[in-house]
C-alpha cells in the first residue's frame, strides 16, 4: 500500500537526498516510485536532462529519455500542488496517462507545469546535491543515482 511509504532516500555521489513522499496527492505514483526504488530499478540510472533554473530529469534506465520500466504506464494524478523548488513530479509524453518511471525535480518555480504533471514528493534534505548535478541535455558526464530506496 502506498501510504506505508513516507520517505525516499536517493544516494548521489555527493551524499543523500531525502524526499518526503506525497501519497495524499498521488497514491499510485508514490506506490510505483517506491516499488521501482526498492527493486533497485533506479540504481545506476543517470539524470539525462538537467536544465539550469528549471529541473533535473532522470529515471530512464537507458539514459536517453526515451524509455521507462516494463510496468504499465500510470493514469495521471494531477493536483493543485505547485511546481516549486524541490518538488518531485513525473515526466511523461504528450499523453497525460503516460508516466512510467521518469521523474524530475524542480530547481526553481515552474508553475506553468501546475495541473499538468503528477507531483509525488518534495526534497526535504540535500537539495544542494540536486543543484550540483552536471547540466546539459544530456550532460557530458551525467550525475548518477547510486541507490534509491523508499521506507
Amino acid at each position: 500500500m502506498a501510504d506505508t511509504f513516507s520517505t525516499l532516500v536517493m544516494t548521489l555521489d555527493g551524499g543523500d537526498v531525502t524526499i518526503k513522499l506525497r501519497p495524499d496527492l498521488a497514491p499510485e505514483h508514490v506506490k510505483r516510485i517506491a516499488e521501482l526504488s526498492n527493486e533497485g530499478f533506479y540504481d545506476g540510472v543517470v539524470f539525462h536532462r538537467v536544465i539550469p533554473g528549471f529541473m533535473a530529469q532522470g529515471g530512464d534506465p537507458t539514459g536517453t529519455g526515451m524509455h521507462g520500466s516494463d510496468k504499465p504506464n500510470l493514469k495521471q494524478e494531477f493536483s493543485k500542488e505547485p511546481h516549486v523548488r524541490g518538488v518531485c513530479s513525473m515526466a511523461r509524453t504528450n499523453d497525460p496517462n503516460s508516466a512510467n518511471s521518469q521523474f524530475f525535480i524542480c530547481f526553481d518555480d515552474a508553475r506553468f507545469l501546475d495541473g499538468q504533471y503528477t507531483v509525488w514528493g518534495v526534497v526535504t534534505e540535500g537539495m544542494e546535491l540536486i543543484d550540483a548535478l552536471p547540466k546539459g541535455e544530456p550532460p557530458r558526464e551525467p550525475g548518477k543515482i547510486v541507490k534509491m530506496r523508499a521506507s
